[in-house]
């Protein structure tokens, strides 16, 4: 059983569950993110990983996501419900407002910097995120969503789990310092293991940044790497249809993605392999 006050910059939040992989989750993903002197602090978002009910408890084991005693989608296996929570969580930076522009896409960086990487499913962004901050030393601020201020442009850290699906899992695993979880079988995503960020990364998640590059990687089986400087205007277009919640958020959103581009240069790359895409993002940083 858990249940405990996480700090998960940019937000705090508690999180209750009687299973024993969510709590052996937190254990080795979130070592530093528990914090007894925050108890009954504010949190943002109230989250239960509950047993499932019914007849279905007991003869096909299920796991719930409940948000404030409400469940905004449907359960899952219980051998799932760790990786239910990462997904719910994603569901809740993306969807509750909490007065940030929230894109879809992988964000690392150095020296205040940051490399935006936006993607569609598929698109390699996860295992070059890794790649980056295994091989290459960039500091993770999220694998999965870009959280933008409004008032400073500036990026907030949300350093959790890499997911990793499919191929990623043995190419990611072989990364010097990578420290995998348990692999999910026959999830709605494949077959999914998470990777721990580095404890710097998790030590400067207070530490915000500015966009500095974006990337729209695309991984192309046995293509010629290339690289392509793209204009800021279609970059924003393209990052619009990334963003979770740009609409809602009006003028606001607007204007906050136009800052986040103002001193960005933007750029397409594919490439057949992790090692040719390192050395793409090594020309475009250098």
């Amino acid at each position: 059983m858990i249940d405990t006050t996480l700090r998960i910059a940019p937000v705090t939040l508690r999180l209750r569950s009687p299973f024993r992989s969510v709590r052996a989750h937190v254990d080795l993903f979130y070592p530093d993110a528990i914090d007894t002197r925050r108890t009954g602090a504010f949190t943002d978002f109230d989250i239960h990983i509950a047993r499932g009910a019914g007849m279905r408890a007991w003869l096909r084991p299920q796991a719930q996501f409940l948000l404030d005693h409400g469940e905004p989608f449907l359960p899952l296996p219980a051998a799932q419900a760790a990786a239910l929570f990462e997904w719910g969580l994603n569901w809740c930076l993306a969807t509750r407002p909490l007065g940030y522009l929230v894109i879809h896409a992988a964000v690392v960086a150095q020296d205040g910097d940051a490399l935006v990487m936006p993607g569609v499913p598929g698109a390699g962004k996860s295992t070059l995120c890794a790649a980056l901050t295994f091989l290459k030393g960039w500091r993770l601020l999220s694998d999965e969503l870009a959280i933008l201020e409004p008032e400073t442009a500036r990026l907030h850290p949300n350093p959790r789990p890499i997911c990793l699906k499919n191929a990623s899992i043995d190419i990611v695993g072989a990364f010097p310092g990578a420290r995998l979880g348990p692999v999910y079988q026959d999830t709605r995503k494949g077959t999914v293991t998470h990777a721990a960020p580095p404890s710097q990364s998790r030590a400067m998640a207070e530490k915000t940044a500015r966009c500095r590059w974006v990337v729209f990687p695309r991984y192309v089986p046995g293509a010629a790497p290339c690289c392509d400087e793209i204009g800021r205007a279609e970059a924003f277009v393209r990052i619009a249809e990334q963003s979770f919640n740009r609409d809602r958020m009006g003028e606001t959103g607007f204007h906050a993605l136009c800052a986040m581009l103002d001193e960005a240069r933007c750029f397409e790359i594919a490439y057949d392999s992790t090692e040719r895409a390192l050395e793409l993002i090594d020309a475009i940083t250098g």
